[in-house]
This record gives structure tokens, C-alpha cells and sequence, in this order.
């Protein structure tokens, strides 16, 4: 049975095996697209506005998702027990205490955002608070620091950028073939270039939905760390156990549910019927729950 350390370990190598293959991709797509046009100065242009829309998401997080969740401030003279649970789980942590917010929403749920551990921000729904009992609070909220503790905004912030330099890289190229009707530099004439243009144009095509999907792997490996992290920080894995068994069952719909913030969330806020076959999973933001809890249960804490 694998402890709670090699557990921790496991997630981090692969979400970094990942995040290998995702930069391998973008230099192959790189260098044939330049290839093609013999010129590099798309690739500085897709690259520059990719990074900055994506910094600037990053830097405003907080402020933009929970303007999106309509989520108000939690002090400790409104709401003393989760503020307690808050402050003492970051001691424990050795984290800066996030500021926390409450979601005005009956669906079980929570998320956590920040640029970074001193900017951090915990929220969770009134839902959570009300159907949740102490042990399985504290292991959502373990959870959730979790996530500010691995740096998960910056590993996402990363994605995002990969991504978003993929599909301006992609929708370039295929404009540009689109205008010049398919004619390739005079430079690159010959079966070789007729072959890396050929390339090109299936990697514009399918590049896009591959690093989407390699972005949503990242994250639900991120969500596997993030459970065996706090649990963890906890020493008590049956608490999350519970309160996800009862996020699962709750079927209450979110009303500030969007496909942007989607993935922020402890699990996916739409409520959807989740398929089980692999091309289901593929298009996952989070792990099914299932498999969470049995991560869980088959790990141990000593």
C-alpha cells in the first residue's frame, strides 16, 4: 500500500512528464510552422500575446473569479469555526493565511485562487458549510490550501499559456494558408517542404484539441495532489473521503457555474452525468470522484 509521500510523488512526476511532452509538442509545431513559412516572427507574435493575456489572468485571478462568484468576504466574527480551521491548517502548512470568501450557493463546493501563497483566497459555498460536518470541512479546506501550497495557479497559469500559443499559432497558420490559397514560399518548394506543409496543416488542425487535452490531464493530476496533500496536511484521509462521497451525491445545481471557473472548483459545479469510458475522461476537468476516493482509501498515512 503506498503511503501518503509516495502517493505526493507519484502525481508530481507525472504532471511534470506532462508538462514535458506539452513543451516537446510546442517546439515540434514551432519548428515546422516556421519551417513553412520561413519565417520565425509568428511564432514571437504568438507567443508574446499568449504570455501577456495569460499573465494578466493570472495576476487579476482572485479578483476576476470571485467577482464571477459573486462571493463575499468571511471574517472571524461571522463565521469563527471555518476561520479557525482556516488559520490553523495554514500554521500547519507553514502558509501564509488566505483571505476567505463565502459563495452564496446550496451546492457543496469550494475552490481556491491567488497568484501566489500571499495573495491566496479560500472560498466556499454555503452548501459546503451546511452539509458538511467538522472532519470533512477541514479536509476540503486541507485540500484547498493544497492547491496554494503546490502552486496550482502558476502550474495552470503555465497550461494556459502553452495552449493559448498553440491555438494563435494554429489559427495563423490556417488563415494564412486560407489568403494565400495554399502556395508555399518559393524557398521551400520540393517534397520536403511539400511534406512539412502537409504536416503543418494536420498539426493546425489537431494541435489545439491535443494541448487542450494534455492541459486537462495536467489538471486533474493536479487534483490527485492535491488530495493526497491534504490528507497529508490532515493525517486524517477518511474526512475528505466523506465530504466528497457527499459532493458527489449532491445534486444541487450551481447558479454561478461557468466552463471558465469550471476547473477551480474541489469538483466539476455542473452536475453533469459523468461517463466513465476513456473519451469521456479525456475531456475531464477534474478525476471522477470515485477514483479520488479510492486514491484515498488506498494510501495510508503512516
Amino acid at each position: 500500500m503506498a503511503s501518503l509521500y509516495t502517493h505526493k510523488d507519484s502525481n508530481i512526476r507525472k504532471t511534470w512528464a506532462l508538462f514535458t511532452v506539452f513543451l516537446i509538442v510546442v517546439i515540434g509545431i514551432g519548428y515546422i510552422f516556421s519551417y513553412v513559412y520561413d519565417d520565425v516572427s509568428i511564432l514571437y507574435i504568438a507567443v508574446i500575446f499568449s504570455v501577456f493575456m495569460s499573465f494578466t489572468s493570472y495576476w487579476f485571478s482572485d479578483r476576476i473569479v470571485l467577482s464571477m462568484t459573486r462571493a463575499i468576504p468571511v471574517e472571524m466574527s461571522n463565521h469563527p469555526e471555518l476561520y479557525r480551521l482556516v488559520e490553523n491548517l495554514s500554521i500547519t502548512a507553514g502558509l501564509p493565511m488566505p483571505r476567505i470568501y463565502l459563495v452564496p450557493e446550496a451546492q457543496a463546493n469550494a475552490f481556491a485562487t491567488g497568484r501566489d501563497p500571499e495573495h491566496a483566497v479560500i472560498a466556499v459555498t454555503q452548501g459546503l458549510l451546511e452539509k458538511l460536518d467538522k472532519s470533512e470541512l477541514e479536509g476540503v479546506l486541507a485540500h484547498e490550501l493544497s492547491h496554494i501550497g503546490n502552486r496550482d495557479m502558476l502550474v495552470g497559469t503555465m497550461a494556459v499559456v502553452l495552449v493559448g500559443f498553440i491555438s494563435i499559432l494554429s489559427d495563423i497558420f490556417l488563415r494564412s494558408m486560407f489568403w494565400r490559397g495554399g502556395r508555399r514560399s518559393s524557398s521551400r518548394e520540393g517534397n520536403a517542404g511539400a511534406i512539412l506543409f502537409i504536416i503543418g496543416l494536420v498539426l493546425a488542425i489537431l494541435a489545439p484539441i491535443s494541448a487542450k487535452l494534455i492541459q486537462l490531464a495536467i489538471s486533474r493530476k493536479r487534483e490527485f495532489l492535491a488530495d493526497a496533500s491534504g490528507a497529508l496536511l490532515t493525517r486524517y484521509p477518511d474526512g475528505l473521503v466523506r465530504a466528497l462521497e457527499k459532493i458527489r451525491d449532491d445534486r444541487t445545481p450551481m447558479k454561478v457555474a461557468t466552463n471558465t471557473t469550471a476547473h477551480l472548483w474541489l469538483d466539476d459545479p455542473f452536475n453533469e452525468e459523468r461517463g466513465t469510458s476513456w473519451l469521456h475522461k479525456l475531456f475531464m476537468t477534474h478525476p471522477p470522484i470515485d477514483d479520488r476516493i479510492k486514491a484515498l482509501r488506498g494510501i495510508n498515512v503512516g
